[in-house]
């Protein structure tokens, strides 16, 4: 540095104390009174008023949010696009609320909007995932490859729907859990909707032993099919033998049942031919072992 730039940057530092020191000392001469009149009176205004600007928006945000959500609800009759609608709209009017709150407070909001734009900007390149999961949740709401209630297999999970976010889809897992899945992996992967449809058909497939009696398996399976109320008339119930397999013959069996039935009715078909099968004395082959013991002649 020069010994010119050295002795103007000098200057500049005695102007900054002299400065300094006259605000001070006009502070000093003046009287509470004159205090109360030039600071305290005109700044806590503003800063009480940014309050109640704030707290009032705040509520008023929620409540328009709300109205917004119910109104979708009206339109749409989809819970997920409630949800989301009320998430966007409140985010978007308690930002209005803020920029208001900081303009009561004197600061220059133009340029803090524009601060916004590219603190946004560059967030949004560093967050290009979650912009991702965003759109994402934007198509799945257009699109509507399911609802809240249906389960769905997603992401390599199954649950039921709870709701859809901005950037992450809640589902419920039959035990219980909560799963959270990006919109995105939702959006770009395979979603299996096993609750879109009315009907769902049942696929059995049963193994006998060969020496078993083929014509009395196939009568237990059609007529345990046939008593069972939950199982549909139309489309007909179908038992047939699928394969001739190594150990075993298989009969396949499909019948078709409410899709809120589905589950219920599966196990208790299963347990149904299972023990009809006992009773009626035909074998379902197994996997058996033999171990020989070194030394011994005898099998275990």
């Amino acid at each position: 540095m020069s010994k010119a730039e050295t002795a103007e940057k000098a200057v500049e530092n005695i102007n900054v104390v002299a400065e300094t020191g006259k605000i001070i000392d006009d502070v000093s001469k003046m009287s509470w009174e004159g205090i109360l009149h030039e600071w305290v009176i005109p700044y806590g205004t503003k800063v009480l008023l940014a309050i109640a600007i704030f707290i009032i928006g705040k509520f008023l945000a929620r409540a328009i949010s709300k109205l917004l959500s119910k109104a979708a609800l009206a339109s749409t009759k989809d819970e997920m696009i409630q949800s989301f609608v009320s998430s966007i709209s409140y985010f978007l009017l308690l930002l209005m609320v803020v920029i208001a709150s900081l303009s009561q407070l004197g600061i220059n909001t133009s340029s803090l909007v524009a601060l916004i734009g590219a603190a946004g900007l560059a967030v949004g390149l560093s967050l290009q995932n979650s912009l991702q999961n965003f759109a994402a949740g934007v198509m799945l709401l257009i699109f509507k490859p399911f609802r809240k209630g249906d389960q769905i297999e997603t992401g390599g999970m199954m649950g039921t729907v709870e709701q859809m976010g901005i950037l992450v889809l809640e589902l419920r897992t039959a035990d219980n859990k909560t799963v959270l899945i990006p919109n995105g992996t939702v959006f770009s992967g395979n979603i299996v909707n096993y609750s879109i449809n009315p009907t769902r058909r049942l696929n059995f497939l049963f193994d006998i032993a060969y020496d078993s009696d083929l014509r009395k398996a196939k009568q237990i399976i059609e007529q345990i099919l046939t008593n069972d109320s939950a199982i549909l008339k139309t489309p007909a119930i179908n038992v047939a033998v699928a394969e001739l397999a190594a150990s075993s013959v298989k009969l396949g069996a499909q019948a078709w049942v409410n899709t809120e039935n589905y589950n219920s009715t599966l196990g208790r078909i299963l347990e149904q031919v299972k023990l009809a099968f006992d009773e009626a004395g035909i074998v379902i082959p197994f996997n058996q072992l033999d171990v020989n013991l070194v030394g011994n002649s005898e099998k275990v």
